[in-house]
């Protein structure tokens, strides 16, 4: 499938907003000075979000593009993802365990740990990362892996699915499925699911979009202008601003749904009037899986840094969070490189083995 510049702009972006979130939580953590006094630094979550739409567009149009041309394999499909996703995270979830319980305590920085090595490995082995953040709070170097889990759990059961159903049936089976399950998502007796971050719909909902890009039946929002201009507002405007505040959660995601899912889709396919071409902006958009994995783990040494020389560099608060947050975004850029251009690049390679 053709890369389209747009998106891969946006997944840049989407990483560095969920670091602006993380970066004062953890200074409040430690009493270090913090800055959370505007949305954009509280919509990290939201983010993820967007990125479940964005991973559920390209992912679905992905496989239907492949079952159009007789030629879609699962096996394929797996391995290309496990080539794309395990290195880092396996990376960064034994580096977790040995930070929290090995590295802190030998610095004596005290950390409650609250789950035993066998279950956090099961649990993050097997799919459940985002079950193991909530039960154990095992800390954000771990923590962060919970979409990761969501989006796994999603290619297990879509990628079957696809492979069985004919594909004039594909579209409809996914539009029901989409339905039912965002209505029992929201139901009060299942609330298992919305603690454990289940957000399934997210990713079937772009999926969708993809399919029905695919069909070419949205060719006259993809000319609009008026129609691309409202889904970029009105998700600038929910990122940027309090405006879009809502009662129940069943309304948010409704809507958060709806305008993520045509803001991928004008971005990536729409007449916005403009492609982001940008060199430096197409790169990190490029390792922004790295951007996001590896943030905490860099946030965590900025944070000790200054916890140390605090005592013997003055600084004002002001200079300390701007200081953070430009040390945080640098380091977490050059270890993202560094990552892409000499360790996941080998597996990258090696999913051309695995398409047609």
């Amino acid at each position: 499938m053709k890369k389209i510049p747009n998106l891969d702009v946006l997944r840049f972006f989407l990483a560095s907003f969920v670091v602006l979130q993380h970066l004062p939580k953890l200074c409040k953590n430690q009493n270090l000075p913090y800055f959370d006094g505007l949305p954009i630094l509280n919509r990290g979550v939201d983010s993820v979000y967007v990125f479940f739409v964005l991973s559920g567009f390209l992912i679905i149009k992905s496989i239907y593009e492949e079952k159009s041309k007789s030629f879609f394999s699962i096996k394929n499909f797996y391995v290309r993802r496990i080539l794309r996703i395990f290195p880092v995270y396996y990376f960064v979830m034994i580096f977790g365990l040995i930070f929290y319980n090995l590295i802190l305590p030998l610095i004596g920085i005290p950390f409650e740990i609250t789950y035993s090595i066998p279950v956090g490995l099961a649990m993050m082995v097997f799919f459940l990362p985002n079950v193991f953040s909530i039960m154990y709070e095992p800390g954000g170097i771990l923590q962060v892996l919970w979409s990761l889990g969501i989006e796994e759990q999603f290619y297990l059961l879509v990628a079957p699915l696809m492979y069985l159903l004919p594909l004039k049936k594909i579209l409809k089976t996914l539009i029901i499925l989409a339905s039912i399950y965002f209505i029992i998502f929201h139901l009060p007796a299942l609330d298992f699911l919305r603690k454990y971050e289940f957000m399934y719909f997210f990713l079937f909902f772009g999926g969708i979009v993809a399919i029905l890009e695919e069909k070419k039946k949205l060719e006259f929002f993809k000319k609009s202008r008026i129609f691309a201009f409202t889904m970029i507002s009105l998700t600038v405007l929910y990122f940027f601003t309090d405006l879009f505040l809502f009662k129940t959660l069943f309304l948010k995601n409704l809507f958060t749904g709806i305008v993520f899912t045509f803001f991928v889709f004008v971005l990536g396919y729409g007449n916005v009037g403009f492609k982001i071409k940008n060199k430096m902006l197409n790169y990190l958009g490029k390792i922004s899986y790295g951007i996001y994995m590896y943030h905490v783990i860099v946030l965590n040494f900025v944070v000790f840094l200054f916890l140390k020389i605090q005592d013997k560099i003055i600084l004002t608060d002001t200079l300390v969070i701007i200081s953070i947050n430009i040390l945080t975004f640098i380091l977490t850029f050059l270890i993202s490189h560094l990552s892409f251009k000499y360790y996941e690049s080998y597996f990258l390679k090696l999913k051309n083995k695995f398409r047609r």
